[in-house]
Formats: structure tokens, sequence, C-alpha cells
């Protein structure tokens, strides 16, 4: 009797099994392939990413030069009050100013 009950157990512990083991041999088979494409996708740059990350750099470039041109202008006052150290002042902010312009995109009308 108890021959009768154990057979039929053993049949779907091994159908079992043989499931677990086919699962664990593909996990094993395809774990470079996944290991690669996320070493990859690690690796490089989305389009999106890099337009976010450029975008931040112009929104970093166009705050500096906000700041440029009002320390200028506050410059350029003291200047016209007859501040010489102002002037100088005034000529050197107007170059980094000017080193910053190119590298800000013209927005198109």
């Amino acid at each position: 009797m108890r021959l009768k009950l154990a057979v039929p157990v053993l049949l779907l512990s091994a159908t079992a099994l043989s499931g677990c083991i086919a699962k664990t041999a593909l996990d094993v088979a395809t774990a470079p392939v996944r290991v690669a494409s996320k070493a990859v996708d690690v690796a490089t740059t989305s389009q999106s990413e890099a337009d976010e990350k450029r975008g931040r750099e112009i929104r970093k470039r166009e705050e500096r030069l906000g700041k440029l041109e009002r320390q200028y202008g506050k410059e350029m006052a003291d200047c016209e009050d007859g501040d010489a150290k102002a002037c100088a002042e005034a000529r050197a902010t107007y170059a980094e100013i000017q080193e910053i312009l190119p590298t800000i995109p013209v927005e198109p009308d």
C-alpha cells in the first residue's frame, strides 16, 4: 500500500524538481548576458541624460552671467562716482562676461 502512494509522490517530486532545475539552468545561462547589458547601460549615457546634463550646465552659466551683470552694474555706478578700484573691477567683470556669453545658446525668436 505504501508503495502505491510513494510512486505518485516521487513522480510529482521529480516533475517539480525538474522545473526548478530548468529554471536555475536558465538563470545561470542568461546571467552573463544580463550582467553585460547592465554594465553597458551603466557605462553609456542616454540621449535624455545628456540633454539634462547640458541643460543644467547652460542654466549654471546663465545664473553666473546674471550675477556678473548685476555686479558689473554696481561696479560701474561706483566707477562713475570716481572710484578707480571699482573701475578696474568693472573691467575684470566685463572680461568674464565676454568669456561666458559665447557659451550660452541664443533663443530663437
